[in-house]
This record gives structure tokens, sequence and C-alpha cells, in this order.
């Protein structure tokens, strides 16, 4: 399994499909997953080199001693350290969610090496609502002690958000992202990224993420939402398209947060988008 070492010494997990396509796509999943969040997506991302990326903390990647460092601008120069690692001068970015957040973050800073973007279920505004829903599994292991019972409270949960999603996908989230032990379901990822959070919220209120979401402006850019989604509400969606015309955009009924990117209108978003760059 490929690693590579970031400059403050962490090994982090990444998955790479080659170089048969000469547009390399990086995926960057959300807040406690990893980049198996993508594998509903890599059946029909054959054109691309697809690229995945396990956060700092999360999946098959170190977990960082000091927690401060779970922090979008901190995560996104790992990916561009990732990048010169594979010596790929620019990629297209995929983010789910954080890793939506991340790839602003990249945008503000590193645009350069970025040919595209693409948001999925994720802008520069998020719904208190939303933030409490995240608050309340973040750093915590479920109630329920196996597979089965997870995916059973699971499918229970997201039925609103997700109609028509059968409890035999729901069962595959739970075994991917929780380890089934004799004490009950562990994490796959460092529950202090909890706490981590927790500190920054401390600060002070949110900072204006808007400038974050305009440095998009001149990159080939799409958003994906959930029409169900508590994160990205209806009103962000439509303001980001006022703020950005040239973006992509597609609501995806029976959908809340986060879409799982094997949906044809989804698909057929991210194809056109990348068509454009190749």
């Amino acid at each position: 399994m490929p690693h590579f070492t970031t400059t403050d010494g962490l090994s982090l997990h990444y998955t790479d499909t080659g170089k048969a396509s000469p547009l390399p796509l990086i995926c960057l999943p959300g807040l406690t997953r990893d980049g198996q969040d993508f594998r509903y997506f890599a059946p029909y991302a054959t054109r691309y080199r697809m690229i995945t990326l396990d956060a700092r903390g999360r999946g098959r990647s170190d977990h960082d001693t000091n927690i401060a460092n779970y922090n979008v601008m901190r995560e996104a120069q790992d990916v561009t350290e990732l990048m010169d690692h594979l010596g790929l001068e620019q990629a297209a970015i995929l983010g789910t969610s954080r890793g939506g957040m991340v790839a602003m973050v990249l945008a503000a800073t590193a645009k350069e090496r970025l040919c595209a973007v693409l948001l999925n279920d994720v802008g520069p505004e998020i719904p208190q609502d939303g933030i409490a829903r995240i608050m309340e599994y973040v750093g915590r292991r479920p109630a329920a002690k196996t597979h089965d019972k997870a995916a059973e409270t699971l499918a229970a949960l997201m039925a609103p958000a997700f109609p028509d999603v059968p409890l035999t996908r729901w069962r595959e989230e739970v075994e991917v992202f929780y380890d089934e032990t004799p004490d009950g379901l562990s994490l796959r990822y460092d529950t202090r990224l909890r706490d981590a959070l927790l500190e920054q919220s401390k600060v002070g209120p949110p900072p204006d993420l808007w400038p974050l979401f305009m440095a998009l402006e001149g990159l080939p850019c799409g958003v994906i939402r959930g029409a169900n989604s508590d994160v990205l509400s209806h009103e962000t969606f439509l303001e980001m398209q006022r703020r950005l015309p040239d973006l992509k955009a597609v609501e995806l009924n029976d959908r809340g947060h986060v879409p799982f990117l094997d949906e044809p209108a989804a698909l057929s978003l991210i194809h056109s988008l990348l068509d454009q760059i190749k």
C-alpha cells in the first residue's frame, strides 16, 4: 500500500490508478472518512488517473500527535506535498464535504497546481443544524455493537434524506468505516479529531469562507448537491451559481449529505467538466 512522508514527518496513505490517463484526479474524502469514500465512483473513473488520499488521522494514514494540525490549511498542504511526491505539476480535485473545503483552500493558496475543482455537497456556508448533526457523531463510537445493527440504525437515520437506498448499501458503508471488535465497533480515524474541532470553535465565530470559494474563479469548476442536504443549503447552492456564473451545478433528488457519486446526473457533471480540460 503506497505511502508518502509529509514535511512534518507523517506517513499518509494514498492510492493511484497509474498513468494510463494524462489527467490526474485527486479525490479528497469527507471529515471522518478516507479514500474508500470514492469506491462507488471508481468504476466510472477509468478515463482518469484517479488518486485518493487518506487525510492525516484518517484511514491508513498516521495520526498526528498535535491535534492543531487537523485543519484544512495543513490538509491542503498535504495535498500539494502528495503532488510533489508523484511529480504532478497540476491535478483536478474532486472534494467531498471536508475534501471540498480543502479544495477551496488549494484554490486560494496554490491555484497554479489546479486544473479543475469539483465540490461534492459542500460550499462556503454550512448551516448550524448540519454542524450540530456532524458533532453528534464525530469522535464517538456508535452505540451499535455489530455491523448488522449499525447498518439497520444508519438506514433508519438516513431514510428521510436517502429514501431509495437499500439496506445492503448501508451495510457496505458501516463495513468500510467501522471495525467490528469484541467490544463493539471502533472508528477508523483519530477520535481526537473531535477535540480539534472543539478547540477551533473556541477561536471565535466561523470565518467568512466566500473568499475561498471565489478563489475558484477562472478554473473549470462544478458543484453537486443532494437535494435533501443539511450541509449545503439550496440557498447557498444558488448563491454559488450567482457568484460564479460558469459554475456547473446539479442537484440530486433523493440524496442528502453526501451523494455517493455513482448517480447518473453526478457522473454526467463530473465527466462533462473534466472533458473540458483534456
